[in-house]
C-alpha cells in the first residue's frame, strides 16, 4: 500500500526502545536531544513506527537558540 511503512516491532527493535526510553518521561525532547540520547539517526522514522505500534506522539516546530527545530512529546505509549 503507497505511503504505508514497515515498522519494526517495539519489543524486538533495541533501536526503538531507545528512542521510547527517551519519551517516556512526558516531556517535550528536540530531535537532537533524541538523536544524542538514544544513539539514533532517523528521528522522524522511528517516531512514525512508534506511531504504528499505537504510540500517540505530538510534533511541533519551535525554536531553540535561535534555530528552527523539532520537539517531541509522547502523550500515550505504543499498545501492548
Amino acid at each position: 500500500m503507497p505511503g504505508s511503512i514497515h515498522a519494526a516491532s517495539v519489543e524486538t527493535s533495541p533501536r526503538l526502545q531507545r528512542v521510547l526510553r527517551v519519551l517516556e518521561d512526558g516531556g517535550e525532547h528536540s530531535t537532537f536531544d533524541i538523536i544524542r540520547e538514544a544513539q539514533v539517526a532517523a528521528v522522524n522514522a522511528a517516531v512514525a513506527e512508534l506511531r504504528a505500534a499505537g504510540a500517540e506522539i505530538e510534533c511541533r516546530q519551535g525554536q531553540e537558540r535561535g534555530q528552527k527545530r523539532f520537539f517531541y512529546k509522547m502523550t500515550k505509549g505504543p499498545d501492548a
